[in-house]
């Protein structure tokens, strides 16, 4: 079967922008207008096959796949909160043609045989493609390595004890030194429990006045400083999960001037929201890192628009209102986010914080670079591609989402642009007003 995405604007960052038109023959791309010949040309495949599809993707831009490298999927053990089906159609209509799923699951993923009945859900009844991160330690304890060469076979792309930290200091080490071994990326989730047990909002004014005990910046800083001395010291590729504080930004961007590898991720309530949210008890603003000031919210823009960031991911993190319509200090951390990260990171390009080809790059191709996938709309390579729509307004509306989670922020709030078709493997996995 061929499709012709036709008259979109191409955007591929270091490869492509201009209006072009993109042909599909089933899953892979086999031409690109101005014309990247195939074996022939396209209007005479046209003539030869009825079976054809035209996407007008005038006005639109055309993007390599989006991928989510930070999502909680919670299956298996709590698919009250999410499965791999609604999770992965919540993906697809946020525009992601891949995820990463974290490995705080029951049971964790932290062997063979939890990566593999990830992956085979996802190729049953996953909408987009998955890809499983592995725990770093068993249990997510903290205690004894997981066996990453078996996990690597098994189908992990990265690990992770995600949710919580690696407080000891050697046994880290020794996980960067053992992933390195494999390619596998280590992805810190950086917070000192010391700092931060007990504490359920931002330290700060706000925090007082509300009667919340607070956690304070150094609670992440502290971590990120050690992990990026570990991964100097063991030259294995350490990336840096949910960066909220100015002071993480400024201790990544040294870090990288002194050519240590080391990557980093934001999630967009980080550059959007501040403590702020959290006035009102709003349970649908608390989240761990929490939100933080507007100074650091600021400096999470600065470190997007110079490139110490590298990443924008969601961290995906569906509850029901058991876990949120309680006390505030009873809340549990979290927030959806796969339906509006277009829209928000539309939001940085229109305040000119960054641009719309680099707003592609930190959604789609950083995140392919470090997790080593071969994404790009070049010919011969997979039809993954996302089209956005930058005109269309709307309001967001929690009821409507495709998630099982209702947990956001920024339930009512007017958006400008968003997804409107995502394609995996040249299917059409989620179509949104365009003909």
């Amino acid at each position: 079967m061929l499709t012709l995405i036709k008259g979109g604007r191409v955007i591929d960052p270091g490869n492509l922008d201009g209006v072009m038109d993109i042909l599909i023959e089933n899953d892979r791309i086999i031409g690109i207008t101005p014309l990247e010949r195939t074996d022939g040309d396209p209007s005479e495949l046209f003539k030869k096959d009825n079976d054809i599809k035209i996407i007008d993707a005038s006005g639109k831009i055309v993007v390599p796949g989006l991928i989510d490298m930070h999502v909680h999927l919670r299956e298996p053990g709590q698919e009250y909160k999410e499965t791999i089906e609604t999770g992965t159609l919540a993906a697809a209509s946020g525009g992601f043609t891949g995820l990463c799923a974290m490995p705080n699951t029951i049971p964790v993923n932290d062997n063979r045989q939890t990566t593999e009945y990830i992956l085979n859900r996802a190729r049953d009844f996953g909408k987009v493609n998955v890809y499983p991160v592995a725990a770093i330690s068993i249990g997510l304890n903290g205690e004894r390595l997981c066996e990453y060469g078996d996990l690597k076979e098994a189908g992990a792309i990265a690990i992770s004890d995600d949710g919580k930290p690696v407080s000891n200091s050697r046994l880290m080490r020794r996980a960067m030194e053992y992933a390195k071994q494999f390619g596998l990326p280590v992805i810190s989730h950086c917070e000192v429990s010391e700092l931060s047990s007990g504490g359920s909002m931002n330290e700060g004014i706000i925090a007082t006045g509300m009667g919340l005990s607070g956690i304070p910046n150094e609670a992440e800083s502290i971590m990120v400083a050690r992990d990026i001395a570990l991964c100097e010291l063991t030259g294995a590729h350490l990336h840096i999960a949910h960066v909220s504080t100015l002071q993480s930004v400024r201790a990544i961007r040294d870090a990288k001037k002194r050519g240590v590898p080391v990557t980093a991720e934001t999630a967009p309530h980080y550059f959007t929201l501040t403590q702020d949210a959290v006035c009102g008890y709003n349970t649908n603003a608390k989240m761990n890192p929490p939100l933080r000031s507007e100074a650091d919210r600021d400096a999470i823009r600065e470190g997007l628009a110079d490139g110490t960031i590298d990443v924008i991911a969601t961290d995906h993190a569906p509850h029901s209102i058991l876990e949120k319509e309680v006390e505030f200090d009873m809340a549990a951390n979290g927030i959806v986010g796969l339906e509006t990260s277009v829209s928000l990171g539309l939001k940085l390009v229109k305040d000119k914080i960054i641009s719309l080809s680099e707003l592609i790059e930190k959604m789609s191709v950083n995140p392919a670079r470090i997790l080593h996938l071969d994404r790009s709309i070049k010919k011969g390579k997979a039809a993954d591609i996302t089209i956005i729509d930058t005109d269309i307004s709307y309001t967001v509306d929690s009821d409507s989402f495709c998630s099982l989670g209702r947990n956001t922020p920024f339930n009512g709030w007017k958006m400008k642009g968003r997804a409107c078709l995502t394609m995996v493997g040249g299917k059409i996995v989620f179509e949104n007003i365009i003909s």
